[in-house]
């Protein structure tokens, strides 16, 4: 991408029920560290019923200026209203980048918006790197078994920012927020809120665990779940964890789940066993004191995060630990 003074970078920022989420501030890195390297300004929209409330929250802690984006039928999300507000909007600001979150809402709108702005979509970006071809974004792909550089050679590129990837930053001291108020009286067409029914609370005791064993597609079959509770039941404070694709199968409860769209843990000892380390499961156990990873790919993903690994049958393993355990 060719530089140009006049582009900037821009965070579109995550929202619920009026509040500003968390993953809003790692966005707040990524376009930081991108604003650096190309030499970009920086610059926030927030959407919602309340957005000027949002907007100078922001604004206080990051010290940019951002835009309120309001809109009374944006008391929850709608991501028809999104593309509609934030198509009309972003053309004006000339962003040669514009972030958003690598969440189920960033999937939703992302590439609709970037067809709507003509612009190229990279998602799911871990990394940024300059290259002499230009801004360098670095995303997993196969399941996390590689890992991709993609230079955009768009004017301008629309990045789903996989949470965790990027520290969140705010500034060390509050500042006078710079916000612009704009009121979209844009319809919803296409889609109805038509409320929203909140799943069972997560278990604590996932949260809390000292250390986690976690189970993966690898397992094999749900009979092989009464050794990784074997195993997580001769430590204090532990937990059964599990990857997607085995409480998709119904093997563990969803509240069990660790990933993107799971719970975030960052135990003492975590334990992978047959998980093939794909950046969906990775993202919510990578601050983990310390991870042992059992599979027999050798050429699991993950392995590039474990402290160590093993080339094994859990079947043959776990059974071995077990035994040295209940000695020790």
């Amino acid at each position: 991408m060719v530089n140009d003074d006049k582009k900037k970078v821009v965070v579109v920022a995550e929202s619920g029920r009026g509040r500003v989420l968390p993953v809003t501030y790692e966005l707040i890195g990524a376009a930081e560290e991108i604003g650096c390297l190309g030499s970009w300004p920086v610059q926030a929209v927030v959407l919602g019923d309340q957005a000027e409330k949002m907007a100078q929250e922001i604004s206080r802690a990051a010290g940019w200026p951002v835009i309120a984006g309001v809109n009374r039928h944006l008391d929850a999300y709608n991501g028809e209203l999104y593309k509609e507000i934030l198509s009309r909007l972003l053309p004006e600001l000339k962003p040669a980048f514009v972030c958003l979150a690598h969440t189920s809402r960033g999937w939703d709108y992302g590439p609709g918006l970037a067809v709507r702005l003509g612009a190229a979509c990279i998602t799911g970006v871990e990394k940024i790197n300059r290259t002499d071809q230009g801004l360098s974004m670095t995303r997993s792909m196969f399941g996390g078994k590689i890992t991709a550089d993609v230079v955009s050679k768009a004017g301008t590129t629309v990045l789903t920012i996989q949470p965790g990837a990027f520290k969140a930053r705010v500034s060390d001291h509050a500042r006078r927020p710079q916000v612009e108020v704009r009121r979209f009286d844009v319809e919803p067409r296409s889609s109805k809120y038509l409320g929203m029914k909140k799943a069972k609370e997560s278990d604590a005791l996932l949260n809390q665990a000292e250390v986690v064993v976690a189970a993966g597609r690898g397992v094999g079959k749900p009979e092989n779940l009464a050794l990784i509770r074997r195993l997580a039941a001769l430590f204090p404070k532990a937990a059964v964890a599990g990857s997607r694709p085995v409480c998709d199968a119904g093997w563990l409860e969803y509240k069990r789940q660790v990933g993107q769209t799971g719970a975030t843990v960052s135990p003492r000892l975590y334990l992978a066993c047959g998980i093939s380390g794909a950046s969906q499961h990775t993202m919510g156990m990578r601050d983990s004191g310390f991870i042992v990873a059992v599979s027999t790919d050798p050429n699991a993903a993950i392995f590039n995060l474990a402290d160590v690994g093993i080339v094994e049958d859990l079947t043959t393993f776990i059974p071995i630990l077990i035994a040295e355990l209940e000695k020790a």
